[in-house]
């Protein structure tokens, strides 16, 4: 053996125990909490990294929470990688992997992914591989470098896109053991899908609301470049679905459809909780009712600060499928962080140098918390200082400029926990004539033949000085250099 391969071989050998091998980490729910990134909660007692494949199957019904604070990584996601029912629930922060499967291989397992929050980034995202899979989705974001596909393989899987918006180069609908339940979230597709998506509508494959909604489909419309599935509710539900309300007392409104016999009043039943698996598997439906078999369109109910409500509203309209089970809504209740209106952009210019002006802002606020507080601040100008703000800490004021320019005054508002803000921009010329020739639908007077945005004996004695010039061509056969 030559020297130099002796090397090689030598280096071979000692590169060998230092090379990082991927592994598979089961989750077994043995820690502390039930956070993804308590290693106790792993079966090697250590947190997967961005080469290990991660499986959520066992023990029956866990659940592995990644929440605000926590950035999670993995090669390969299994959820529902065995023969139980597991769930993996992103409420905020972010988890990101190379491909995920929601329901994989046993035929008896469902796997559960739960998304109200954060963002969930991979590359492909199969829900039903062999298995059943269920992706509910009321917040948050997914966002996929790859194909959405429903199912997977010979499973069932089920999108409920209450909430959201998920992100895919392509969706795949392979077989009508995959459904698409939109409501108040978005699908966003790469390039023009329509064909497709119009192809699984009229498949029954994609539906709105359980089939009480409207579907709205666009290309290039709502988002450049990209297809846009939304929907809304034929009850037309107040609060909107997926809107944020203050909390404290809430008015729950809807619309009535039309009984099976006209005159006849339709009566409803209303289901309202912050347990959307109660309101799910009806369970105790007592608790949860606050119409019972009345003919009304809103009711009141009581909510509190940082949390998310669900409810829906059973139809009897005289059917013998009464009653017909309304789809799902949901809010979030929270404090509203002030609306911030700075007002409508400004041209002016300067006289003597200097030109002062109204700031005319407006701002609103639930008051949940506190009376807000205001700030004006100086985030653009052309020269340091040449901008005044007169009292800075007053909604309305007067600002002083001192040179041309651009200037941009941003207001922020503060209710003592949440900040609104807004900008205005303010251009400064140095006369009239600038500031109106800057305009984007100025149009120059006929006879202003000096740009000087006035018609007088300067363009006069400019037309006299060119009276009867002929600039036509006399050469009747032109070449042009």
């Amino acid at each position: 053996m030559s020297e130099k391969m002796t090397h090689l071989v030598f280096l071979a050998v000692l590169l060998v125990p230092f090379h990082q091998a991927s592994a598979l980490i089961s989750w077994t729910d043995g820690g502390a909490d039930s956070l993804w990134s308590t290693p106790q909660n792993w079966n090697t007692n250590t947190v997967p990294t961005a080469i290990d494949a991660a499986s959520i199957d066992q023990p029956e019904n866990t659940r592995c929470v990644v929440q605000e604070g926590i950035i999670a990584e993995c090669e390969t996601l299994r959820v529902g990688n065995g023969g139980l029912t597991t769930n993996l629930d992103i409420t905020g922060g972010s988890l990101t992997a190379s491909g995920a499967y929601i329901g994989v291989d046993s035929p008896a397992g469902h796997g559960i992914l739960n998304v109200s929050g954060g963002l969930f980034s991979t590359g492909s995202l199969q829900i039903g591989w062999s298995a059943t899979g269920t992706l509910n989705m009321t917040g948050g974001t997914i966002r996929l470098n790859d194909n959405l596909i429903v199912p997977g393989l010979t499973g069932t899987g089920t999108v409920n896109l209450r909430g959201g918006t998920i992100y895919a180069s392509d969706l795949r609908l392979t077989s009508d053991k995959g459904l698409i339940d939109v409501g108040a979230g978005a699908l966003v597709l790469e390039g023009d899908d329509t064909e497709a998506l119009l192809t699984y509508i009229e498949n029954g494959w994609i539906i709105a609301y359980r089939g009480q909604g409207t579907l709205h489909l666009d290309y290039d419309v709502t988002n450049r470049g990209q297809t846009t599935l939304t929907a809304t509710a034929l009850l037309d539900p107040h609060p909107t679905d997926g809107s944020l309300v203050s909390p404290g007392q809430v008015e729950l409104s809807w619309t009535l459809p039309d009984p099976c016999v006209p005159g006849e009043p339709v009566l409803v039943d209303v289901y309202f909780t912050d347990d959307l698996e109660a309101l799910e598997q009806f369970t105790n439906p007592a608790a949860m009712q606050v119409v019972d078999a009345r003919n009304v369109t809103s009711v009141l109910v009581q909510t509190q600060p940082k949390t998310r409500y669900y409810w829906a509203v059973d139809t009897y309209v005289g059917s013998e499928n009464d009653p017909i089970l309304g789809p799902i809504f949901t809010f979030y209740a929270d404090n509203m962080a002030p609306q911030v209106n700075a007002g409508a952009d400004i041209v002016t210019w300067l006289e003597d140098g200097l030109r002062t002006g109204l700031l005319d802002a407006t701002v609103t606020d639930d008051g949940a918390i506190l009376p807000y507080t205001v700030q004006w601040t100086v985030v653009g100008e052309p020269v340091e200082g040449a901008a005044v703000i007169e009292t800075p800490t007053a909604e309305d004021t007067n600002v002083t400029l001192a040179a041309t320019g651009i200037y941009v005054l941003q207001l922020e508002a503060f209710d003592g926990e949440y900040t609104g803000s807004d900008t205005i921009t303010i251009s400064v010329y140095d006369d009239p004539c600038q500031a109106a020739q800057s305009l984007p639908d100025y149009e120059p007077l006929v006879g202003d033949l000096n740009g000087d945005c006035r018609v007088d004996e300067l363009d006069m004695a400019l037309l006299e000085e060119h009276w009867m010039q002929d600039s036509s061509l006399t050469d009747e056969w032109y070449v042009v250099d």
